[in-house]
């Protein structure tokens, strides 16, 4: 059997587990780059994955505090896909990638590793990222670290946003 030696895991294997929302506390601390929370809306923000599939793997996930996406009224879900909409766009700007896996995995039973707060996952893909790595030795690569991308995506996020709340005052 051939190891991959991943000494910075170790910080996450020993560390003690969140007891409280990992989602909702960082929208309390207000630190935003350090929490790579890329955009906040009125209902829902937008924040890099930190055990991502790929690079540019995102959540949009809404203020509320629930698990159950039937309990998210008209206004959050718009939001949502309008966050989905600029996430795609920041995103084809920035890492040009081939296509996207978008979705929800809602109760733990669906994958869901952060069970108690709805989230959506925005994750980009391009031709040829599951490689002998993944396939053999059950080990996905992330060539780049997540400060280097979420200073590539969040002035794009930005510059985005403001152009759409342009648009909609116009209209």
């Amino acid at each position: 059997m051939k190891r991959l030696f991943c000494p910075w895991r170790i910080k996450y294997v020993v560390s003690e587990k969140e007891k409280d929302c990992i989602f909702c506390k960082k929208l309390l601390e207000n630190k935003d780059e350090e929490n790579l929370i890329l955009l906040r809306g009125r209902f829902n923000f937008i924040i890099l994955n930190l055990y991502p599939y790929n690079n540019g793997h995102l959540m949009i996930v809404p203020y509320e505090h629930t698990n159950d996406i039937t309990k998210l009224d008209t206004e959050t879900l718009m939001e949502m896909m309008r966050f989905l909409q600029l996430s795609v766009k920041a995103l084809k700007e920035t890492m040009n990638p081939h296509g996207f896996n978008i979705g929800f995995n809602i109760g733990e039973v669906a994958g869901a590793g952060i069970a108690e707060h709805l989230h959506m996952h925005v994750v980009p893909r391009w031709n040829g990222d599951t490689n002998f790595m993944f396939v053999l030795g059950e080990t996905k690569v992330i060539p780049e670290d997540l400060q280097s991308t979420y200073k590539k995506l969040k002035p794009v996020l930005d510059r985005l946003y403001e152009e759409e709340k342009k648009s909609q005052e116009s209209s």
